[in-house]
């Protein structure tokens, strides 16, 4: 139970790779706020938590709205007495090639992405900083690192977000805030499972372990680096692919 007693927020939580992030911490005994835009499936994950004998909220929050995230952090305020740890999980893509890219695809996905992160972090880091301790974590993508034909907007949006991981990191480490990403790979997930068996195989053809990743390998990561374990780790991304990228 390393977390017992601590408060964390898990943006897109209500499934997939989210979801196995905030049931992860919850059975280390944190509580957790789970916020998504989809409420009742939110709420579905919210009551699988609080099963495991620790306390959990749902709110129904689009990160890219300001008045939405502050409307959010507030929310848990009220119910918990400190928030030590923020995952900015939410994502979307709106994948096409650049030449045949929708201008509000791009913003979608910038926005969601990577300014959603700046506002969550911002709402919480002035709670941190109070409290002289926070951890971060920011879900990143190997695509962020290497790039990918046909997600432009994606690999901006999550190299974007990999950048501001080392600024935040820096502007809060005096505080005792550490702020770290992980980069997954090819991780099993609804949208994964769409591909076919040929386009999975090819997948793995590039990945040293030969399998793709599960939502709770990522979840593993960042308990890792939420927790006291990692007290000496900020300003870095993790890697979470079977050794695709070295």
């Amino acid at each position: 139970m390393m977390l017992k007693d601590k408060t964390a927020i898990v943006t897109g939580s209500a499934q997939g790779i989210g979801k196995a992030i905030a049931l992860a911490l919850a059975k280390q005994g944190a509580n957790v706020v789970v916020s998504d835009v989809n409420l009742e499936e939110a709420q579905k994950t919210s009551s699988e938590i609080e099963a495991l004998g620790v306390t959990s909220i749902a709110v129904k929050c689009n990160v890219a709205d300001a008045a939405a995230v502050e409307a959010l952090v507030k929310q848990a305020q009220g119910a918990f007495p400190t928030i030590d740890i923020l995952v900015n999980n939410a994502g979307v893509t709106r994948d096409n090639l650049m030449m045949r890219m929708d201008e509000q695809d791009w913003d979608l996905v910038l926005d969601v992405n990577l300014k959603g992160a700046f506002l969550m972090t911002k709402a919480v880091t002035r709670i941190m900083m109070k409290q002289r301790s926070g951890r971060i974590v920011n879900m990143a993508s190997i695509i962020g690192v290497m790039g990918n034909a046909g997600q432009s907007n994606y690999a901006a949006s999550k190299g974007g977000l990999i950048a501001f991981t080392k600024s935040t990191a820096k502007e809060f480490s005096s505080r005792n805030v550490t702020c770290n990403a992980v980069a997954p790979g090819f991780i099993e997930t609804a949208m994964t499972a769409k591909l076919t068996d040929e386009v999975k195989q090819n997948y793995r053809k590039g990945i040293p372990l030969n399998r793709m990743g599960t939502p709770e390998d990522v979840a593993g990561a960042v308990l890792f680096l939420v927790s006291d374990a990692a007290s000496y780790v900020t300003g870095q991304v993790l890697h979470v692919d079977g050794g695709l990228v070295m």
